[in-house]
């Protein structure tokens, strides 16, 4: 199955766009070294922030996952960057092309559980 998560960049008020803004640089830099290392996991990087509008905006990463452990350290990751940054996720499968959002989770939403998230996505 093909997961994305996703930083939340929508919906966010004016001081939380300029804290992304500001953040972003360090962002890029950990999806990027997240990526690197999983390589074999076939982690691909989303890093569409060419607007003006963080509205716009896709970061994150997509994989294949065949197991609910594989979902373990993603979530782990995201939940860390959120702790870090104040930020909240999106997690949810690839199906056609398209994203179909299965789970919301960070700094506002709560701790992400990849028991549960599992469960959403049936692996």
């Amino acid at each position: 199955m093909q997961i994305y998560v996703l930083i939340a960049c929508d919906r966010l008020e004016a001081s939380q766009e300029t804290q992304l803004k500001q953040n972003l640089p360090d962002i890029l830099a950990a999806l990027q070294t997240y990526v690197n290392e999983n390589e074999v996991a076939k982690v691909e990087l989303i890093n569409e922030y060419d607007s003006d509008d963080c509205e716009d905006w896709q970061l994150g990463i997509s994989q294949v996952v065949k197991k609910n452990i594989q979902l373990k350290f993603p979530v782990n990751f995201f939940n860390d960057l959120a702790k870090q940054f104040s930020l909240d996720c999106e997690i949810g499968s690839i199906e056609d092309d398209a994203r179909v959002p299965v789970s919301y989770f960070g700094h506002e939403e709560g701790k992400g559980d990849s028991y549960l998230i599992a469960q959403y996505l049936g692996l």
